[in-house]
């Protein structure tokens, strides 16, 4: 089961602490500052509804039990962990828990709030948001009217599932249910439905690209408010400038950000991301201060106390209606949503001319709904991955001819000044306002962390393409003798 995820958590509302964890199934091992931090990322900042069901996701550092030494076990041993006896988990590849939640809240005569508060998480250490947003769907549906003894069903189901090989495609048993899944090749792939294995079959009722999230809400109705906007931020995306997501919900907040996370392939993340970030996190501290906010860091809040705390950040997302289609309530929204007018607060100033024939037809497709949005949708999203992959050809050209005929030969260094004077020379296939804004684009994303990411990752592929050519000759040359 953990090649998929490692547990399911349930967590319930206590009168005196807030919300905590109930109990993990299995059991593992997993440190008090973890379990707080589950704990209050599985509830929302405030009352959504009267009665009904939410589903969302967070992502959450790791912070392990340490390991006793034999001298002080005692002094390192975490009182508020889960069971010692928990087999140990396995380790992520990024550091991070990614938690999927589906909140339920009822009217409870026996409860002194007068509610019954209850979450159900999947924990994982893999970014799949449409995946485990469908199963802990259905697994927490169930759970919240059987018991138990779904969570043992469901845990035996997925430690069934066959291994998550990237670039697969998988039929998923589920509760009853078969899952159609296709695996990422890599976290930078751009999933769609025209390039995968289901093809015209392609069902979003029935089939599923891990990587995405579920279809509604729809970028084009979550981004409402700002569409004209939208290419300013993906400049905003790309450009590694911090970004703070203000919704009524963390439902809404999830979803923008693995849309926005999605927007900017296949150029690699750089930065941190949360799509739903609370006061309690372990974090906060770290990540909400009076200094300027980190690189590519994107947090998506819900809790209005964020807006004096963040009034410096330089870009700010706020979505200030409910359009989450997950979400079933029987009364209206009990608080109002009290975060920042809606719209995209910033004042960056585009490089890049806008598409404005696409715009017309998201436009268009927010009046008619339905097949239209999602048709526009997946436009919107192979528009921006076109421009992304368009914003590389000039670094991908330069890097190329840096690369060394001789595999023993070390490859030339990248510079600022010799990529820029190949730039002048080739052009950009992006639609620049001027030679000026093309320029300065670049000189910006020169000094961004995703340049240094990416830069990292393709001389590490160089490296393996000459150790692979390498082997092969040996082998020839072995083989003559």
């Amino acid at each position: 089961m953990n090649r998929w995820i490692f547990t399911v958590a349930i967590v319930n509302f206590d009168l005196d602490l807030g919300p905590v964890v109930d109990r993990f199934y299995p059991k593992v091992e997993m440190s008090g500052a973890e379990r707080e931090n589950i704990a209050f990322s599985a509830f929302p900042d405030g009352s959504l509804f009267d009665t009904g069901v939410q589903c969302h996701s967070f992502r959450i550092r790791e912070n392990p039990i340490k390991s006793p030494t034999p001298s002080n076990s005692s002094s390192n041993t975490d009182s508020s962990s889960s069971s010692s006896s928990a087999p140990p988990r396995p380790t992520s590849s990024d550091g991070f828990l990614y938690g999927y939640a589906l909140f339920m809240q009822k009217r409870d005569p026996s409860s002194k709030r007068g509610y019954l508060q209850r979450s159900v998480v999947i924990l994982s250490h893999h970014a799949f948001p449409s995946l485990f947003a469908a199963a802990v769907t259905k697994l927490g549906a169930m759970y919240f009217s059987h018991g138990l003894t779904m969570l043992e069903t469901a845990c035996h189901n997925i430690a069934n599932w066959p291994d998550p090989v990237k670039g697969s495609a998988l039929e998923l048993g589920f509760l009853g249910n078969v899952m159609h899944v296709e695996i990422p090749r890599h976290e930078n792939e751009h999933q769609s439905i025209s390039t995968s294995s289901f093809g015209e079959k392609f069902n979003m009722k029935h089939h599923m690209l891990a990587s995405l999230p579920t279809p509604l809400p729809s970028p084009v109705s979550l981004f409402a408010n700002f569409l004209p906007k939208v290419w300013s931020l993906w400049e905003c995306l790309v450009l590694s400038e911090p970004l703070l997501i203000f919704a009524p919900s963390p439902s809404q907040t999830s979803a923008i950000i693995w849309w926005l996370r999605d927007f900017l392939r296949p150029i690699p993340l750089a930065g941190d991301f949360r799509p739903y970030f609370h006061i309690h996190d372990q974090d906060y501290a770290t990540l909400v201060n009076k200094n300027p906010p980190k690189p590519g860091l994107i947090l998506g809040v819900t809790n209005p106390f964020f807006m004096n705390l963040c009034k410096h950040w330089p870009h700010v997302l706020s979505v200030g209606r409910e359009c989450d289609a997950q979400k079933k309530q029987t009364l209206p929204q009990v608080t109002p949503f009290m975060g920042p007018d809606p719209g995209f607060h910033t004042k960056h100033r585009r490089y890049i001319s806008k598409d404005r024939q696409l715009l017309k037809r998201l436009e268009e497709a927010l009046q008619k709904g339905g097949a239209a949005e999602i048709d526009a949708c997946n436009a919107l999203r192979q528009h921006f991955t076109d421009r992304t992959t368009k914003l590389l050809v000039p670094l991908n050209r330069h890097f190329a001819s840096l690369i060394p005929t001789d595999p023993n030969a070390p490859m030339k260094p990248f510079t600022p000044t010799s990529f820029l004077s190949s730039l002048k020379t080739h052009g950009s296939l992006l639609p620049f306002r001027s030679s000026a804004k093309q320029r300065e684009f670049y000189e910006k994303w020169l000094r961004t962390p995703a340049f240094g990411v990416w830069l990292t990752e393709r001389v590490e592929e160089v490296r393996q393409a000459f150790e692979s050519r390498r082997k092969k000759e040996e082998s020839l040359s072995a083989g003559k003798k």
